[in-house]
C-alpha cells in the first residue's frame, strides 16, 4: 500500500511491522527495531532529526498495541502523540494587507485584551496578548485580519481540541465523539485512533473461533475486490469465517422500521442509531435528546449477536472504515469483540503477502440495500424499503445528515422542538461511512469501484432476507449503553 499522504505513510508502515512481527510470535523481539527500519538515518526525512522521528515511531508502536497515550483515558480511542505534535506556531489572527489605517480603529476598540496597537503601517496584533476571541475580525470593516486555526481545531465538530501549555493539542474527553476527523485533519498525523490488531492477530495464533465482519463500506476499498474475494482474503489470515455487516444492516433497518411507524403514529421524533460518533454527539451535546434515538443495535451489534446465536463461544471483529466504532463496542452491550479499521485489515494482507483481488467465488449475505448503508441517506432508504414492503401507509419524512456539521446544525433544531420531520438519520462522516477516517481509498477511485461492485448484488428484500433466508426471530435487536 502506498500512500501519496506522507503521514498516512507512516502510520501504515508502523501497523505493516506491528502486524508482520505479531503473526510470527516475535513482536517483543523486534518492537526496538522498528523505529530503526523505518527510520534507518542518518540524516531526517520529516522532521528536525531522526531522533524525533524515532521517537514519533515508538509512540505510534504504543498506539498499534493498543497502550495509552499521555493523557488518553481507559475509554479513550484518539490521542495526541506528544513527539509528533509541532504545537503549530502560528498567530490565529493575522493582519493582511487589506488594511487600511482607518481612523475608526474597530478593531482595537473591540479587543478587550489590548492585543492590538495601530503602526505606521497598519494594525498590529500581538501574538502574547491575543486570547483568540475573534472580536477584531468581527469588527474589521475591511476584513482585514485573517482567522487561520489549527487543522484539528477546525476539522472538531464539536470543539473537543484545546491548546496546553506547550502550545500542542488536547483533548477534551468530555466532548470528544470518537469522529476522528482530527485524526484525518491532522497534517503532521499528530493524533492517531489506539489499535486491536495486535490482540486480533493473538487470538488468531491462539487458533480462537475468530469470525471476522465486515461494514458494507468495504466494496471498493480494495479496487476490484468483490465480497467473495474479500472473505477469502480474510480467512486466509487466519479468520474461522466472514460474514458481511450488511445482513446486520437489514436487520436494523427492519427494527427501526416498526419504531418509526410507532413513532409516526404517535407523533414522536426519532433519530437512527447506526453512527456510534453521531450517538455520542447527542448523549453529549445533546442529552434532552437522549429518549429520541433509536433503541435498535447498528449493523455491527446485531451481527455479532447473529453470530453468536450460531457458536456462543466465537469472538467477533468488526472491520470498517470507522474509527467511532472502538469506542461502541466500549459502550454497548453484547456487542464485537474487536474493531479494525481498513488501514489495519491492509496492514494485516501486506504483512502476510495476501492479495486481496486474487479470483473467489462472489458471495452475499446482505440486501443491495443494505450495502447503501455505508453512504449518506442510505439508512433512511433501507428503512424506507421495508414501510413499503409492509405497505404502511401513514405519511413520515426524514432528514438526512450529511456530516457531523450538519447533524449538530439539525440536532440544535430539534432540540429546540422546531424539527417538521419525524426521524432524522445522522452520520458524522461526509458522504458517509464510505469517508469514514480508517479508509484506505480516495473517495472518487472508491466511489467508481464500489458503483460496479454494488450493482452486481441481488435484489433479495430486507425482511425476506432477515426472515427466510436468515433466521433472526431469536436476536434481540434492541440495544443497552453503558453509561
Amino acid at each position: 500500500m502506498q500512500y501519496d499522504n506522507d503521514a498516512k505513510q507512516m502510520k501504515y508502515q508502523v501497523l505493516k511491522s506491528v502486524a508482520k512481527y505479531s503473526f510470527e510470535g516475535t513482536l517483543e523481539e523486534h518492537i526496538n527495531e522498528i523505529p530503526y527500519d523505518i527510520i534507518p538515518g542518518p540524516l531526517p526525512t520529516y522532521r528536525c532529526c531522526i531522533y524525533r522521528e524515532r521517537e514519533i515511531i515508538r509512540e505510534r508502536i504504543s498506539s498499534a498495541r493498543g497502550e495509552l497515550l499521555p493523557g488518553q483515558p481507559e475509554r479513550g480511542i484518539v490521542g495526541v502523540l506528544p513527539a509528533a505534535c509541532e504545537g503549530c506556531p502560528i498567530s490565529r489572527f493575522t493582519v493582511t494587507d487589506n488594511c487600511q489605517r482607518c481612523l475608526a480603529k474597530k478593531c482595537q476598540a473591540a479587543c478587550p485584551f489590548g492585543a492590538i496597537s495601530i503602526t505606521g503601517k497598519g494594525a498590529y496584533i500581538d501574538p502574547s496578548k491575543c486570547k483568540e476571541c475573534g472580536r477584531c475580525a468581527a469588527a474589521c470593516p475591511y476584513n482585514a485580519i485573517s482567522d487561520t486555526m489549527r487543522p484539528c481545531m477546525r476539522a472538531c465538530p464539536v470543539g473537543a481540541i484545546s491548546k496546553d501549555d506547550f502550545n500542542r493539542a488536547q483533548i477534551d474527553y468530555g466532548k470528544c465523539i470518537s469522529c476522528a476527523a482530527c485524526v484525518a485533519g491532522c497534517p503532521f498525523g499528530a493524533i492517531t485512533d489506539r489499535s486491536n490488531i495486535v490482540a486480533v492477530i493473538d487470538a488468531l495464533r491462539r487458533k480462537e473461533k475468530v469470525v471476522a465482519t465486515f461494514a458494507p463500506a468495504i466494496e471498493g476499498q480494495f479496487g476490484d475486490a468483490n465480497v467473495g474475494m474479500l472473505k477469502a482474503a480474510i480467512r486466509k489470515l487466519g479468520f474461522t469465517d466472514v460474514v458481511e455487516v450488511a445482513l446486520g444492516a437489514d436487520a436494523t433497518a427492519w427494527h427501526e422500521a416498526q419504531e418509526l411507524k410507532e413513532a409516526v403514529q404517535n407523533k414522536l421524533k426519532m433519530t437512527t442509531s447506526c453512527c456510534p460518533a453521531f450517538v455520542e454527539m447527542i448523549e453529549k451535546h445533546f442529552p434532552k435528546l437522549i429518549p429520541n434515538i433509536s433503541h435498535t443495535g447498528s449493523p455491527m451489534t446485531l451481527i455479532a449477536r447473529y453470530i453468536r446465536e450460531a457458536d456462543p463461544e466465537a469472538k467477533v471483529v468488526f472491520i470498517g472504515p470507522c474509527v467511532a466504532k472502538k469506542l461502541e463496542i466500549q459502550r454497548v452491550e453484547d456487542s464485537a469483540d474487536f474493531v479494525l479499521t481498513f488501514e489495519e485489515l491492509a496492514a494485516m494482507f501486506d504483512a502476510m503477502g495476501i492479495r486481496p483481488t486474487d479470483p473467489a467465488e462472489n458471495e452475499q449475505d446482505g440486501s443491495k440495500a443494505a450495502k447503501g448503508f455505508a453512504q449518506s441517506g442510505g439508512v433512511a432508504a433501507s428503512v424506507s424499503e421495508v414501510l413499503d414492503e409492509e405497505g404502511f401507509d401513514l405519511p413520515y419524512s426524514c432528514v438526512k445528515c450529511n456530516g457531523a456539521k450538519e447533524c449538530k446544525k439539525f440536532l440544535m433544531i430539534m432540540n429546540a422542538g422546531k424539527m417538521p420531520e419525524d426521524i432524522l438519520e445522522g452520520m458524522a462522516c461526509e458522504g458517509g461511512c464510505v469517508a469514514g477516517p480508517g479508509g484506505i481509498e480516495t473517495l472518487q477511485k472508491l466511489l467508481r469501484a464500489r458503483a460496479k461492485l454494488v450493482a452486481a448484488a441481488d435484489k433479495r428484500g430486507i425482511a425476506e432476507n432477515i426472515q427466510q433466508l436468515h433466521d433472526f426471530s431469536k436476536i434481540n435487536m434492541t440495544v443497552h449503553r453503558r453509561p
